[in-house]
């Protein structure tokens, strides 16, 4: 076998959690499907959807005017209203 194959089945983290999952037979079947087709476990599989969700939820993406919109505020960013002041005054007062 191969250096890099037994590097690569040391570096991996023992799988000694379980999680079950009640789902219906069409979301069996396709979990069934993406296991024969990818060659992954379920578990796997989880894994990398969840990992995905995590991804797109942690990345901001602009397109068209909320991009305009976000690279004004950065160039030219406008004055402290009077009540962000004052909020930032309190906000000293309570932590010094």
């Amino acid at each position: 076998m191969p250096a890099t194959s037994n590097r690569r089945k040391s570096d991996r983290e023992i799988k000694r959690e379980r999680i079950e999952l009640r789902v219906g037979a069409s979301a069996k079947e396709l979990i069934q499907r993406a296991m024969a087709v990818t060659g992954l476990t379920a578990g796997d599989l989880a894994y990398e959807g969840a990992r995905r969700v995590l991804d797109e939820h942690e990345r901001m993406v602009l397109t068209g005017a909320d991009r305009e919109v976000f690279f004004q505020a950065l160039m030219n960013p406008p004055e402290p209203s009077e009540k962000l002041i004052a909020a930032l005054r309190r906000h000293r007062d309570l932590m010094g």
